[in-house]
């Protein structure tokens, strides 16, 4: 008996390292640079939040990405990736669709639709309002309560 204790306490310490090793980093499945050329590898599987300024030193930015870093997992359970862009001077495909004026923010829909351009931050409570109120996030939470149900 005294032999097993140790082998038990061991083993709890390696599975708690190995949980802790494969836990996904919510800040890198969360932020990507907005360098793509158009949104149609998010279509219906993400629903994309852009984040424009001409700086990184834009206050609103910083504010902006405060509030999205302050509640990754609200964002991440609404199937949002957030996509920055703070050079205008590269004139990206998506800034030059977006036409971004200084700072802006742009909710775009699972269906590749613009749903909401804010020349402002927004909190994580106001933009997960919004996507609330999208028809297809309201049938997502039915769906998901429904499956919790027939457990």
């Amino acid at each position: 008996m005294k032999r097993l204790i140790p082998i038990v306490i061991a083993a709890l310490f390696a599975t708690t390292t190995v949980a802790q090793d494969t836990a996904p980093d919510t800040t890198q499945t969360l932020f990507a640079p907005a360098d793509m050329a158009d949104l149609s590898e998010f279509r219906w599987k993400k629903r994309p939040v852009l984040v424009f300024a001409d700086s990184e030193d834009d206050p609103a930015f910083i504010a902006q990405l405060e509030f999205l870093r302050a509640q990754p997992e609200e964002l991440l359970e609404r199937d949002v990736i957030v996509l920055t862009d703070t050079d205008p001077d590269a004139r990206s495909p998506l800034r030059l669709e977006m036409r971004p004026r200084g700072f802006m923010l742009v909710l775009v829909g699972k269906d590749g639709g613009n749903k909401l351009r804010k020349p402002f931050p927004w909190s994580v409570r106001e933009i997960t309002r919004s996507i609330d109120k999208m028809p297809m996030r309201k049938r997502e939470i039915r769906e998901n309560k429904s499956s919790t149900q027939e457990r």
